[in-house]
């Protein structure tokens, strides 16, 4: 259900959202990867976007952390169109995970940790004790703090998305997006990113994440948003919107659904198809 809103003076919106997309047409150069796109993003929520390969799910979240503008419409962040707002302000309020971000050359967990502390830098204000004590929050919450002195690049692959994820934590945003954290990890280390993802939403803060995986997704997240061609499908709690029906016109993938005997989330089994000749 779309969030209440009215038009105020100054371009402001009254919305339940913090973050929301009003009748935006989102892509790249002349490219339209999406057309006249409106979505809220429910406050206190783990959000997971979801759809088949170049659906616009990326595209999607890419416009909500201010990484793509829109040609029309607008991206809102608390009721003001996030272009609009000086981006300190808009790090303070929103931490994104890119897909596979790259550290500089040599640099250590604890100085990539530090780097989540630069939007509350400034000229009065340079590093503090309270920084400190936030970067050690963000380590100790993402379990890494004995890899503080490590290189980034000596990390194994699930180490290193945690250093990412301390990072952002250390941003202190209640807004967090992360876009596919889970790519090329094992799926050991799948499991322990998303298993922090929940803490984390637990512990108060409304997530934003791509996944690809649909069980994944549906065992995770309190919120789905369904994509195809650019378009929203389905959106809500996973128990109401994964449906076979749902999941053959997202994914053109015929399946039944059962409950996970470990959640009681919704687990999809595809079809067999014709037995593969001895």
């Amino acid at each position: 259900m779309a969030a209440h809103r009215t038009p105020q003076e100054g371009g402001h919106v009254v919305t339940d959202s913090p973050l929301a997309v009003r009748d935006a047409t989102i892509g790249y150069g002349r490219i339209a990867i999406s057309e006249d796109l409106t979505v809220d993003i429910p406050e206190g929520e783990f959000t997971v976007i979801l759809g088949p390969n170049a659906c616009g799910k990326s595209t999607l979240l890419k416009a909500l952390a201010r990484m793509l503008k829109p040609s029309a419409g607008q991206v809102l962040l608390d009721g003001r169109d996030i272009h609009s707002q000086p981006t300190r302000a808009v790090a303070r309020r929103l931490g994104l995970l890119p897909q596979s971000p790259v550290a500089p050359d040599g640099i250590t967990v604890a100085d990539l940790v530090a780097r989540g502390r630069y939007p509350h830098q400034g000229l009065l204000r340079q590093w503090s004790r309270e920084d400190e004590r936030v970067v050690a929050e963000a380590m100790a919450a993402t379990d890494i703090e004995d890899l503080g002195s490590r290189g980034v690049d000596e990390l194994s692959g699930g180490q290193r998305q945690r250093v990412w994820i301390a990072m952002v934590l250390a941003q202190q945003t209640p807004l967090l997006l992360l876009d596919e954290p889970t790519t090329f990890l094992d799926i050991t280390h799948q499991i322990e990113v998303l298993d922090l993802c929940a803490k984390l939403h637990r512990e108060g803060r409304t997530l934003v994440a791509v996944l690809h995986d649909l069980n994944q997704a549906a065992r995770y997240a309190t919120h789905l948003i369904a994509m195809r061609e650019g378009a929203i499908v389905a959106e809500g709690a996973p128990a109401e919107i994964v449906t076979a029906d749902m999941v053959e016109e997202v994914f053109d993938l015929r399946c039944r659904i059962i409950d996970d005997p470990e959640t009681g989330t919704p687990l999809v089994i595809p079809k067999a198809g014709a037995p593969v000749p001895a």
